[in-house]
């Protein structure tokens, strides 16, 4: 076995050691890059814990509020394109919708579609004219799709090998009975694959997302469905066409299940009630495919009580919720999950995206929807590297646009090993990498630091790669090398079961990964 099949088949044997890791099993780490966006390679943590960041709101990229748009343009996908047709190198995908609230109710202004845009950077973006269907009697429009599917139109562009160039972009939309499948040589003029439904087992009505997944050497997807509220279900395919049975996600540990009510009539506290996840975003990283991410968007309904009528625009609030109830009391931000197999997630309980200290616009049921797709941008600074971009709602319903606002960062920058000044430990569990050099994406403060020890099994510190023998390694940076006083050669000790213990102060640790050194 060699090449590319080698290499995936050590993503897979370590991926399931880690789904099932204990303390004394030796986990296949390889040259693979490792985040911690879970505990599994996770032995002991002293004076240190596992952080979540949170993006970082930037500026706005797009305002929908074309007359084929509106006020619940939702469901965006951003994908970063080195083929792209035109000036863009990102294409961004998007229903247009709008829905009018009055003393009668609600009603859609105009049927639904799908928009287009694109960009050269991820930042500034334009509406292209695509000239392919009539709104109002005009064509001059970037309206990508109608008919079936257009509620929830996601594509995506695939990464199968023999992928014929016809089918190089794909897509599932929700339509009468089920998930439709459709096909794009360019990712603009598009068509059903078939005339039924691919999948039809699920609710459906919200974000579906589906994707090659590479390392299983298969399709992948995650619909919306219903299950002590709104939850997750997955299934795979390995044609795109015949999907097997789908199922629920598995949640470890078990997401919270709701409880009742107080008899006394005062609300119940949110961590005790369901968390509902409405949409999911689940993607492969793309810097360590093994791990799947999810940015679902939690959806809860605190009621009415008199903190609910504080919240921003409480006339607009209670007109909504005249109409229907809970769309004036419910709350929606964003989440992260994260996943080894594809089916059993982590779901970090506090908020990836919290809707912000704001006067207006993210405190409704709507806002604080993530895109799917993880794209990079250029860095805030101009000596500063790349950075991910995510695309989030804001002024959901409440006017006649939907507002995207840009939120930035780091990259692998989820979740860290974090410690404060007086120091902290992480200690691994036994594992056995290949390479010569440990990489670490990490910061420090002026005065934080960062070292690695490398031990036996049993905990014994190896002579030359001790903690006193360690370089102080301080800064910032996506890929700092930890050297010891021998040097940064460790090449003598692959192949071998180790543990890595890192001592932080004032640091964050993002990832960490076994390399050669650079050319």
């Amino acid at each position: 076995m060699k090449g590319k099949a080698f290499v995936t088949s050590v993503y897979l044997l370590a991926a399931a050691t880690l789904a099932g890791a204990d303390p004394d099993t030796v986990i296949e780490m390889g040259s693979r890059r490792e985040l911690f966006v879970d505990d599994l390679l996770v032995q002991e943590l002293a004076g240190a814990r596992l952080r979540l960041h949170q993006p970082v709101p930037r500026e706005v990229s797009f305002i929908f509020d074309k007359p084929w748009e509106g006020n619940e343009s939702y469901y965006i996908t951003v994908l970063e394109d080195d083929q792209a047709t035109g000036a863009g190198r990102y294409r961004m995908y998007y229903r247009g919708r709008n829905v009018l609230y009055d003393q009668k109710g609600y009603h859609l202004t105009h049927p639904e579609v799908v928009c287009y845009a694109e960009s050269a950077d991820g930042i500034s973006w334009r509406r292209r004219e695509l000239r392919l269907y009539e709104f109002e009697g005009n064509k001059r429009n970037n309206i990508l799709w109608k008919g079936v599917g257009v509620h929830n139109f996601s594509p995506f562009i695939d990464g199968h090998p023999n992928c014929p160039p016809s089918q190089r972009y794909k897509a599932v939309g929700h339509g009468s009975g089920g998930l439709y499948a459709f096909q794009s040589a360019d990712g603009i003029h598009w068509s059903k694959m078939q005339d039924d439904p691919v999948i039809t087992k699920g609710a459906f009505d919200s974000h579906n997302v589906v994707f090659w997944d590479a390392m299983r050497g298969q399709y992948r997807e995650y619909h919306r469905d219903f299950r002590n509220g709104r939850d997750i279900r997955t299934s795979a395919s390995g044609d795109f066409l015949k999907w097997g049975e789908s199922t629920f996600l598995d949640y470890a540990p078990p997401v919270q299940t709701s409880e009742d009510s107080p008899q006394d009539g005062t609300e119940p506290h949110p961590a005790g009630r369901v968390s509902q996840l409405y949409t999911n975003n689940v993607t492969p990283y793309y810097r360590a495919p093994h791990i799947f991410l999810g940015f679902p968007t939690r959806y809860i309904d605190r009621g009415w009580n008199p903190t609910t009528r504080t919240l921003p625009n409480p006339k607009f609030r209670e007109l909504r919720g005249a109409v229907s109830k809970r769309e004036g009391s419910a709350l929606t931000d964003g989440m992260l999950m994260s996943s080894r197999d594809g089916s059993t997630f982590r779901v970090w309980p506090e908020s990836f995206i919290r809707p912000g200290l704001r006067q207006k616009d993210n405190w409704f049921y709507g806002d604080n929807y993530q895109n799917w797709g993880l794209v990079e941008t250029r860095g805030a600074y101009a000596d500063s590297p790349r950075e991910l971009s995510i695309y989030v709602t804001e002024s959901a319903l409440q006017g006649t646009s939907v507002t995207i606002r840009r939120h930035t960062i780091r990259i692998d920058g989820f979740v860290s090993v974090e410690a404060p000044l007086a120091g902290g430990y992480c200690t691994t569990k036994p594992l056995r990498f290949s390479g010569s050099r440990l990489s670490l994406n990490f910061s420090t403060s002026a005065v934080g630091t960062v070292r690695a020890e490398l031990q036996r099994p049993d905990g014994t510190p190896i002579p030359g790669y001790t903690l006193q023998e360690c370089t102080l390694l301080y800064g910032d940076s996506l890929a700092g090398v930890i050297q010891w006083r021998g040097g940064a050669d460790i090449s003598g000790l692959a192949g071998q079961p180790i543990r890595v213990r890192f001592e932080l102060r004032d640091a964050d640790l993002y990832s960490v990964q076994f390399t050669e050194p650079a050319d």
